[in-house]
């Protein structure tokens, strides 16, 4: 799934696999996506990769992050 020698970095790969999740529906609107420590272990990234890749989720508008409360998926525009 997350080709470390790809030519994409591996955090765009993990965040286009959450996107995917989310245009399929595995990850609804209002609802939270897993957290830094469940993509560290589902991926087998680091902890700063992981965080990186909810970096890249927020900055193509598809989830906020609430301080305290997580990161959730965005309703589409």
């Amino acid at each position: 799934m997350i080709d470390p020698e790809g030519m994409l970095p591996v955090y765009v790969q993990v965040a286009d696999v959450i996107a995917a999740r989310i245009e399929r529906g595995d990850l609804v609107p209002n609802r939270p996506i897993p957290s830094e420590t469940a993509l560290v272990q589902e991926f087998g990234v680091a902890r700063g990769t992981a965080r990186h890749a909810v970096e890249v989720l927020r900055e193509r508008g598809l989830v906020a992050t609430i301080p305290g409360r997580g990161t959730f998926v965005l309703p589409p525009k």
